[in-house]
């Protein structure tokens, strides 16, 4: 059978007329065995392409210096003179690569061969542990890499303490090692970090690695790109690569051809679609295959009856211990919403949840408007759980929500003694400088989202009156207090209800400060959306609350969700998803 034609001008598509038509109508089979190439000539402004006439046609080829003309696409078993113009559109199957890794790092993989790890400084001093995170590969420190740890030890930022921390491990890797068995690597496990099967070399020759005439020599960032080089050029069959926090350094060792990869040991998630959110949607025929031997019982608990189920299943093992489950049929039946309180095994006992949404059970004034929100509220004011994060996009009511909340069980229940607001001070943009006043006055400026949220929960007592109102928003000041997280460490908060706002800006390192300030009948909670981080070398997958409800999943005291649906506005909501 002849080929069709070849289109005239380039990334064209061809025409159903432009194909052979098939006698009977039957669908024409390609050959299997492969002919000579056919060298087609085309016009002056396309490139002269071998065509065979193989099952598996010529795949998309991207034009380097001039325009290449379309490839040519025979799909088996397709009546082509039926066929649509887009229906003949080839179809790209791309393999799953990760995307973090670079090509030497992954063909070192599959090869099994170790490979040599260059740290950058900012490494360094964001995971102060990362030199025994590279397992049973061998990690290289340059020279100018501990003159940037020695330039930024000095101070009380977090970068510091861990410029200091770095050194002092440095120094117990080192200490009694001679100086002439230096240059044969320092074992990783020496402190009792068993996962750490390499050696740690440092530069202790000076290496001249050929980089381009055009870059400034004497910049520290070029330097460590030419002892890769020379690296590279010591052990040529070794995989030499560049381990960065700095995009900048990365996409330039990546120009001049060198391996380069980020820091993801840190990362909770490589992609944060995975992340647990808390909920699931039970199928369709939950009841039919849950429902045999079904139990069920009440118990009543500070003055409220609650229904519980005891389900053995083959869905109960993928749950876990404080996850919310709903079920809502489309036929007409009512839905289900529970939350699971004990699994052992294929057999989960879940609890019927209170309906938050009706105005008899508003918490101060807020009642929930969708079903993510009333899951929150019953985690809020569920005495048993002790640790609460709450995920969601801008106006989805994380903040009012927590704050309804606590007010409803420092004032009116008396769970706990006050409410304790903080969050990470950085800017969106340019820094406002020094604040004068106290503590409360210095954070009042960041604290306008709590000031707001208030506004709205002082309003909903219609019958209170001016004077009243002033009255309660008195009461209520006296019962938050905004504290700072400069503070924070060796403080111990007891009875208290703890608020972190804008937590996805905490590493783990600050989050496991906070966390760990919890006393007897203290209950935190952490808000925050992933997807607005403004801290420097923290990305979705590494922040400190994407760590936090990775870790405490599962929890029988912590419960986790994500909140879905703007409810702030209709503007706020329509802005969220075309901008």
């Amino acid at each position: 059978m002849p080929l069709p034609k070849m289109p005239t001008k380039p990334a064209a598509l061809l025409s159903p007329k432009d194909y052979p038509k098939a006698e009977n109508k039957t669908p024409i089979k390609p050959s299997q065995t492969v002919a000579k190439p056919a060298v087609t000539k085309t016009p002056a402004s396309t490139a002269r392409v071998p065509v065979a006439a193989a099952p598996k046609a010529i795949a998309n080829v991207a034009p380097v210096s001039r325009p290449v003309a379309a490839p040519v696409v025979t799909k088996a078993k397709v009546d082509v003179a039926k066929a649509s113009p887009k229906a003949l559109t080839p179809v790209t199957t791309k393999a799953h690569v990760n995307p973090v890794k670079s090509v030497a790092s992954r063909a070192a993989d599959k090869s099994g061969i170790t490979k040599l790890f260059v740290l950058d400084t900012n490494v360094l001093m964001h995971d102060p542990s990362s030199l025994f995170r590279f397992e049973e590969h061998d990690v290289y420190l340059p020279m100018i890499t501990l003159e940037e740890l020695d330039d930024h030890k000095k101070g009380m930022t977090e970068v510091a303490r861990n410029a200091r921390q770095i050194s002092r491990s440095l120094d117990a890797l080192v200490g009694d090692i001679d100086h002439h068995d230096i240059d044969k690597g320092v074992l990783l496990s020496k402190l009792g970090n068993k996962d750490a099967k390499g050696r740690l070399f440092f530069q202790t020759k000076l290496q001249g690695g050929s980089l381009p005439v055009g870059l400034p020599q004497g910049k520290a960032d070029n330097q460590i790109l030419g002892v890769v080089r020379a690296l590279e050029a010591e052990f040529p069959g070794r995989p030499i690569v560049l381990v960065s926090k700095d995009i900048n350094m990365r996409i330039k060792a990546r120009a001049l051809g060198l391996p380069a990869e980020d820091y993801f040991n840190d990362h909770v998630l490589e992609d944060s679609d995975l992340l647990y959110t808390g909920i699931v949607q039970l199928p369709e025929d939950f009841w039919n295959k849950h429902g045999k031997g079904i139990e069920s019982w009440q118990e009543s608990k500070n003055g409220t009856s609650t229904t519980y189920y005891r389900i053995t299943g083959p869905v109960i093992p993928s749950l876990l211990v404080n996850q919310f489950v709903y079920l809502e049929p489309k036929n007409g039946e009512a839905s289900f919403y529970g939350q699971v309180r004990q699994i052992m095994g294929k057999t989960a006992v879940l609890q019927t949840l209170r309906d938050y949404g009706h105005p008899k059970h508003s918490v101060w004034g807020v009642t929930s408007r969708n079903r993510e929100q009333n899951f929150a509220l019953n985690l809020l004011m569920d005495p048993e759980c002790d640790f609460v994060t709450l995920l969601g996009q801008a106006g989805t009511g994380k903040t009012l929500l927590a704050l309804a909340a606590g007010l409803a069980q420092v004032l009116e229940t008396k769970t706990y003694n006050e409410i304790i607001v903080t969050r990470v001070t950085v800017p969106v943009g340019e820094d406002i400088g020094f604040l004068p006043g106290t503590e409360e006055e210095k954070m009042s400026p960041w604290m306008g989202a709590f000031d707001d949220n208030l506004e709205v929960l002082n309003k909903s007592d219609n019958d209170a009156g001016d004077w009243g109102r002033a009255a309660t928003q008195d009461l209520i000041r006296s019962k938050i207090k905004i504290k700072s997280l400069n503070f924070m460490r060796g403080r111990t908060f007891v009875n208290k209800f703890l608020i972190i706002d804008e937590a996805q800006n905490l590493t783990p390192k600050q989050v496991k400060t906070l966390v760990t300030r919890a006393g007897p009948g203290t209950k935190i909670i952490c808000l925050g959306n992933i997807a607005q981080i403004d801290t420097p070398y923290l990305t979705e997958g590494s922040s400190g609350l994407t760590y936090v409800v990775d870790r405490f999943k599962g929890w029988a005291h912590s419960g986790h969700v994500t909140l879905a649906r703007g409810e702030r506005s209709r503007l706020a909501d329509h802005a969220s998803e075309i901008l």
